[in-house]
């Protein structure tokens, strides 16, 4: 995805979160449908577990956004952590599910909606910070995706296709993104 100039803080939330997405859309698409519901060790969570949590959590958090707490009393949190989804496809039906929750809810605001607040777990929030929140949040989780990924299917494969600057090719990267034949995000 080419950047954008933007002063819209929503404009540039919405392509930050198309940003986060479409890397753990890359990474899980290099990995192994074993290895997407493998785990590091007792303690670790398989990809598809952090896929159900955040889907879960969007869920929550973006569904009626404007107009009900951000944590849903139908949310179970913990059950997002049992019961992976069983194949490839239905973990990607889950994640799309999670994604629409936010999208749905972000693409109609305007920047003049950042200072409402909505509350998440009863405490309020702006708009803004409601976002960020997730961002960070987000983000987080789209790291462990990448990490397992890379982890799993260089295991098994020896093969890793970069989903940023390679090794060793820093300085190429940066003549491609001066001549406009790269991004930069």
């Amino acid at each position: 995805m080419p950047h954008q100039f933007t002063t819209s803080y929503v404009k540039d939330s919405i392509d930050l979160f198309r940003y986060y997405k479409k890397l753990a859309e890359r990474a899980m698409a290099q990995c192994s449908d074993e290895g997407l519901f493998a785990t590091l060790d007792a303690e670790s969570n398989s990809i598809a577990i952090i896929v159900k949590h955040m889907a879960g959590n969007m869920r929550s958090r973006w569904m009626d956004f404007l107009t009900s707490d951000g944590e849903k009393p139908d949310r179970n949190r913990d059950t997002e952590f049992e019961q992976p989804p069983r194949t490839r496809a239905e973990l990607l039906e889950v994640w799309e599910r999670g994604w629409k929750y936010l999208f749905d809810a972000l693409t109609p605001l305007t920047d003049a909606d950042l200072t409402r607040s909505v509350p998440i777990r009863t405490e309020p929030h702006s708009v803004m910070q409601a976002i960020n929140r997730q961002v960070a949040h987000y983000s987080h989780h789209i790291g462990q995706i990448v990490f397992l990924a890379k982890h799993l299917t260089t295991k098994v494969t020896g093969k890793w296709d970069s989903l940023s600057v390679p090794r060793g090719q820093s300085k190429q990267f940066a003549a491609d993104v001066a001549a406009g034949r790269k991004s930069q995000r």
